[in-house]
């Protein structure tokens, strides 16, 4: 039996589609092919078990996407389907511009008029450049979204709901549906008319709710560490790395977290895990340069081929039997995957419940051969690591002034 070009999740999201709609799916759920095929049905194409019938009045498309999905060239195999291509030479449709780019160079089309943007990874939060150049943007042209992990705030929505016509500016949503502390600056106190925000959220949200094919399994794995060290530097807030005071919440959360994740422990307890795999392939996510070292350095095996994309090295996933490839969650927790194996070990966790999120669906695909996938979350029960996990269960970002009672 051939597979469907669209799943049946992913087809109620383009029968639902209009022009300013978010498509909402989690990682892994195919947002980009739905997104396309929106696109393409708008423009008067089809393509189902019976052939493709071409677009009538194909508009110029173009994709607004992370760096590393551009870079990585993902963006192209997508087209492909639909006989579409950057490169004029091998696109159907004589003509037609198609262009992929990153949101760092979004203002480059802001004089684009009456074509077809598709916004992948909602980047317009806040009220900065980028959501400038796509209010711009919105007014000339079609447009959909594509979003892994919907807002936590409701000012995450503001940018979507006024590029949909629903309020003039910021000035009028905030009128609408902020009140902001009147101690410190640009902090909500609380938000009034949530029941409208709730039913413009509602309207423009297509989830993709779907069925997935795995099983993910989560594991905490609890390591020791320095306590004596650890309890030291909560109490005196000295550098033990620099031998000066320390200044910052930041900072101390810095060191007590050093403290923790160098622990010859943790390192011990990732071997463990690695030596026990059944698929001898793993994904390990970490945040700081000195876990960079100190995983560049461990004793995976002689056979393992160690790779890694971070800020330092952009390498690509290894394609050999045994490989271990760490990442640095601000560098590589979205825009690519892979479905050659089914582990991700969590060195350390992230403060961001939506990096972890994005992180975790990197092996979470529709295509991938495993039924079973595993995460192993690396954590002691020090009081930086409990709070850190408290807040990721809350779907809450940690906060360092709170734990550390800086401001105290």
């Amino acid at each position: 039996m051939s597979k469907p070009f669209l799943y049946e999740h992913q087809m109620k999201a383009v029968e639902k589609g209009f022009n300013g709609c978010i498509f909402n799916g989690g990682v892994g759920s195919g947002k980009s092919r739905t997104g396309l095929f929106y696109y393409f049905k708008e423009n008067g194409g089809w393509i189902d078990e019976n052939g493709y019938t071409p677009m009538k009045t194909p508009q110029d498309l173009y994709i607004i996407t992370t760096a590393m999905k551009r870079d990585k060239l993902e963006w192209e195999g997508e087209l492909v389907p639909f006989l579409l291509s950057t490169k004029p030479e091998r696109n159907y449709y004589k003509g037609q511009k198609i262009v992929i780019d990153s949101w760092n160079n979004i203002k480059k089309y802001r004089d684009v008029k009456d074509a077809f943007f598709i916004f992948d990874e909602d980047r317009v939060t806040g009220y900065g450049a980028w959501v400038k150049a796509f209010l711009k943007i919105t007014k000339k042209n079609n447009w959909v979204i594509l979003s892994a992990t919907a807002g936590d705030r409701w000012e995450d929505y503001m940018a979507v709901f006024i590029a949909n016509g629903f309020y003039k500016n910021k000035t009028d949503f905030v009128d609408n549906h902020l009140v902001y502390s009147r101690y410190q600056h640009y902090k909500v106190d609380k938000y009034i008319n949530t029941g409208r925000l709730i039913r413009l959220r509602n309207k423009i949200l297509i989830d993709m709710d779907f069925i997935r094919p795995t099983t993910a399994h989560h594991e905490d794995v609890y390591v020791g560490y320095d306590t004596t060290t650890y309890k030291q530097v909560m109490r005196t807030r000295w550098d033990i790395y620099k031998n000066e005071p320390i200044q910052q919440a930041a900072g101390l959360c810095y060191i007590l977290r050093r403290i923790v994740n160098s622990d010859e422990k943790r390192q011990m307890k990732l071997l463990e895990i690695i030596e026990g795999l059944t698929v001898p392939r793993a994904i390990i996510f970490y945040n700081f340069d000195y876990e960079r070292e100190i995983l560049l350095n461990l004793a995976y095996g002689d056979d393992y081929e160690i790779a890694e994309w971070s800020g330092h090295a952009h390498q690509p996933v290894p394609d050999s039997k045994k490989w271990i490839y760490l990442v640095q969650y601000t560098a590589g927790c979205e825009g690519w995957n892979s479905i050659m194996t089914n582990t991700i070990i969590f060195y350390s966790q992230n403060y961001s419940y939506k990096v972890m999120t994005q992180a975790a669906g990197r092996i979470d695909r529709l295509n991938t051969p495993f039924k079973d996938l595993y995460y192993y979350h690396l954590k002691s029960r020090s009081g930086i690591d409990l709070a850190i996990s408290k807040a990721l269960k809350d779907k809450k970002k940690f906060n360092e002034r709170k734990y550390t009672g800086w401001d105290k």
